[in-house]
C-alpha cells in the first residue's frame, strides 16, 4: 500500500466482483458461512510456509465480506489492517485496537468458525506508549503473533520491551524509495534492528523493492536472520515507484528465485499476499497468485 495515501481513500463503497474461477486446483467460489477452510497449499505447509492475505488486497470490502473471499481461496491466515472497515452495517468500526470488547469477541468467533486466524496485524505503531500498549494487548487477545509496522527508530527500545512482555514479534515493513525515508533499503531496516532482540526484524515487501530498483533476491540475502514476515508481491517495472502489481511470477521480482532463496534460508512463517490491483477480476487473480506459490512450493518440497 502507498505511504502517501490517506486512509479515507480506501474506504470506498464496494463494487461488483465476479468470483468462482478455478486455477491450479484451487476453488475461487464462496463457502458456507460456518464451513472450515480447506487449505489449498499443502506443499507450502510442508516447507513451514503459512499462506496469508493482507486485508488491503480486498480493501473495497469490509472485513466480514473480505474474510469470505479469503476463505474461498483455501487460506486460513489473515493480516488485519488498522484503517480498514469491519462491517458494512457498522462503518465506524475499524480493524484495530479500538474495536470494542463485544466486537472483538464477534471477530474471534467468526474466524474460529472457519478455522482462520488473525495471524498478523498491520498497525499504526509509533512512539505513543499508551497506544503501543493497546496494540500489543489487542494482538494478545486476538492471538496475533506478528505486528507489521514502520515505527521510527526512537520507538524501538520501547517496542522491543513490549515484544518481550507479550511474546509478539514486529516486522518493519518497506515501502518504495522516497526522500527522507530509510526503510526502502535493507540497510535502513537492519540499522534500526541492530542491538535489538530477534523479536524485531523485517517484513519484506518484494514488490516495493522492485519499485525502488532493488534486486529482491539480493535484498533477502542481506536480510537473512532478521526476516519475521513477508509480503508476497510482484511488480511490472523495475525502478518505477508507480509500477503496477502483477500476478506473482509475471513481474520483475524473479519470484521463483525469491522463493528458492527463502527455502535456502530455512524461512518458516507467514507469507502474506498483498495484491494492490483492485479490478473486477480480483478473485481470479488471487486464485492465480495462491496457485503460483503452491506450485513452486511443490517443486521445492520435492
Amino acid at each position: 500500500m502507498s505511504r502517501s495515501m490517506h486512509r479515507r481513500e480506501f474506504l470506498r463503497s464496494s463494487g461488483g466482483l465476479v468470483a468462482g474461477a478455478a486455477a491450479g486446483g484451487l476453488w475461487g467460489g464462496r463457502i458456507a458461512s460456518a464451513e472450515q477452510v480447506q487449505v489449498s497449499t499443502p506443499n507450502m505447509e510442508k516447507l513451514g510456509w503459512k499462506m496469508g492475505v493482507q486485508l488491503y488486497t480486498y480493501r473495497r470490502y469490509p472485513f466480514l465480506e473480505a474474510m469470505e473471499k479469503i476463505a474461498a481461496l483455501g487460506v486460513r491466515h489473515v493480516e488485519l489492517c488498522y484503517f480498514l472497515g469491519y462491517d458494512k452495517a457498522r462503518p465506524q468500526l475499524k480493524m484495530n485496537e479500538d474495536l470494542p470488547p463485544d466486537v472483538r469477541k464477534e471477530l474471534k468467533d467468526k474466524l474460529a468458525e472457519r478455522g482462520m486466524s488473525a495471524s498478523a496485524f498491520y498497525a499504526d505503531l509509533g512512539t505513543d506508549a499508551d497506544k503501543a500498549n493497546r496494540i500489543f494487548e489487542f494482538c494478545k487477545e486476538m492471538g496475533t503473533g506478528v505486528i507489521v509496522a514502520e515505527p521510527p527508530a526512537n520507538a524501538l527500545e520501547m517496542i522491543d520491551k513490549l515484544c518481550q512482555e507479550y511474546n509478539v514479534r514486529v516486522g518493519i515493513h518497506n515501502h518504495p524509495e522516497q526522500k527522507g525515508y530509510t526503510y526502502w533499503r535493507p540497510e535502513g531496516v537492519l540499522e534500526v534492528c541492530k542491538d535489538r532482540s530477534k523479536r524485531i526484524g523485517a517484513c519484506c515487501d518484494t514488490g516495493h523493492w522492485v519499485r525502488s530498483g532493488l534486486d529482491p533476491v539480493e535484498c533477502l540475502r542481506k536480510m537473512e536472520g532478521r526476516i519475521i514476515g513477508f509480503h508476497l508481491k510482484d511488480a511490472a517495472e523495475m525502478g518505477n515507484r508507480k509500477a503496477k502489481d502483477t500476478i506473482l511470477g509475471e513481474g520483475k521480482a524473479n519470484y521463483r528465485e525469491v522463493l528458492k532463496e527463502l527455502k535456502r534460508q530455512g524461512y518458516k512463517g507467514l507469507m502474506t499476499i498483498e495484491y494492490e490491483e483492485d479490478t473486477p477480476s480480483l478473485q481470479d487473480d488471487m486464485v492465480k497468485n495462491v496457485a503460483f506459490v503452491e506450485s513452486v512450493a511443490k517443486e521445492l518440497a520435492g
